[in-house]
């Protein structure tokens, strides 16, 4: 995949989303209206520019306007666009290995793709991600976010439990000892369970097993 085009296309498709009503809700983020997912998106982006560019983590946070809004979060994206044109095998500061560019590429797109679906949600219908990106978005929770929250002393190791996509065939498996449970969907709709977008009763889901060890293994 080409994730430096996927992260502006979905930056692209979030911008034309701040057309609509501001005020509307984010409901996986309670307290939050689009405006205030507009101003976490557009300094993320301005914070992945100064880990990329300047080596470190320190952005000086500045709100996002009431007026002109599209405009300042375009320029995040120009921004953010520009410090990830670098070669992917170049150092930057990252919150967890490797600590290059290419993580920013796979984590930036995620996390776009992610809000994108939070913007949509709150406006009307949301569309259906990527499939390539979906299979590497649970691949992420389980190769760097799960691990982190582990080290972070968040969460605890989970009992083993095992994930299948019932639509690409891919299979994860995480967790101690022989797993317990077997959660299978579509994975579009597993990546939406793994980050609390969808209930775990969600039509789409077949449970086996355990279901109870998912909730240690859920990013907080």
């Amino acid at each position: 995949m080409d994730l430096h085009a996927e992260l502006g296309h979905r930056l692209d498709a979030f911008r034309h989303q701040l057309r609509g009503d501001l005020t509307a809700p984010i409901r996986a983020c309670p307290g939050w209206t689009l405006h205030d997912l507009a101003d976490h998106l557009g300094n993320e982006n301005m914070w992945v520019t100064t880990a990329v560019r300047e080596g470190h983590p320190d952005h000086q946070r500045r709100a996002a306007p009431r007026d002109g809004l599209i405009e300042w979060f375009e320029g995040t994206c120009e921004s953010i666009l520009d410090a990830l044109a670098a070669d992917p095998d170049a150092p930057a500061w990252t919150f967890y290995p490797p600590s290059t560019v290419g993580f920013w590429l796979r984590r930036r797109t995620q996390e776009t793709m992610m809000h994108l679906w939070d913007a949509e949600e709150a406006l009307g219908e949301p569309t259906a991600f990527d499939t390539d990106l979906a299979v590497d978005g649970v691949s992420e929770v389980f190769d760097t976010f799960v691990p982190r929250q582990i080290e972070l002393g968040r969460i605890t190791a989970p009992t083993a439990f095992r994930i299948s996509s019932s639509d690409t065939g891919h299979t994860w498996s995480y967790g101690r000892g022989e797993p317990v449970a077997e959660i299978t969907g579509p994975v579009r709709d597993l990546l939406l369970l793994l980050w609390k977008r969808i209930p775990e009763d969600h039509p789409s889901l077949t449970w086996n097993g355990d279901r109870s060890v998912l909730d240690t293994a859920l990013v907080p």
